[in-house]
C-alpha cells in the first residue's frame, strides 16, 4: 500500500468538500436503503463528521501509533450507534465508489488496490474494537 498515493489522492478528492460526503451517503443509501434509518434526518453534521474522520485516517495512515487508537475509538463509538460487522462491506463499497468518482481519470487499478487494502485495515481494527467487551 502506497500511503503517499493515498494521501495525494485524498487531497485531490477533498477539494470537492461536502460534495464528497453527499455523494458517499447517496451511494450508500441507494445501495442499502435499510441503513438510512441509522442516520439523522438532517445530514449536514454527519457530512462534517465523515469528512473529519476520513481526513484524520488519511493523515495518520503512515503512523500506526496515532491511527490505531483513533480507529479503535471510532469502532467502539460506531458499535454504540448500532453498527455491526456486516455494515463495513457496504460502507467500503460506497467509499471506493466515491473515491473513484471524485478521482476521475486519475483513478486506476493501483489506487483501487491501495484504497481497498487501506479500508480493509480500517474496517478490521474498527470491527475488532467494537467486538471487545466493554470494561
Amino acid at each position: 500500500m502506497d500511503t503517499r498515493k493515498l494521501k495525494d489522492n485524498f487531497a485531490q478528492v477533498g477539494t470537492n468538500g461536502v460534495a464528497v460526503a453527499e455523494y458517499f451517503y447517496a451511494d450508500l443509501f441507494g445501495r442499502n436503503p435499510q441503513l438510512r434509518s441509522m442516520f439523522p434526518a438532517a445530514m449536514a453534521k454527519q457530512h462534517e463528521v465523515l469528512l473529519a474522520a476520513l481526513s484524520q485516517i488519511v493523515a495518520s495512515v503512515d503512523d500506526p501509533d496515532a491511527l490505531v487508537p483513533f480507529l479503535r475509538d471510532l469502532g467502539r463509538r460506531h458499535h454504540g450507534f448500532g453498527v455491526v460487522a456486516d455494515h463495513y462491506g457496504p460502507v467500503g463499497a460506497s467509499l471506493l465508489a466515491t473515491l473513484a468518482y471524485f478521482s476521475g481519470p486519475e483513478w486506476n487499478e493501483d489506487l483501487e488496490r491501495d484504497w481497498t487494502a487501506a479500508y480493509g485495515l480500517v474496517a478490521k481494527v474498527m470491527a475488532e474494537a467494537a467486538a471487545e467487551p466493554v470494561a
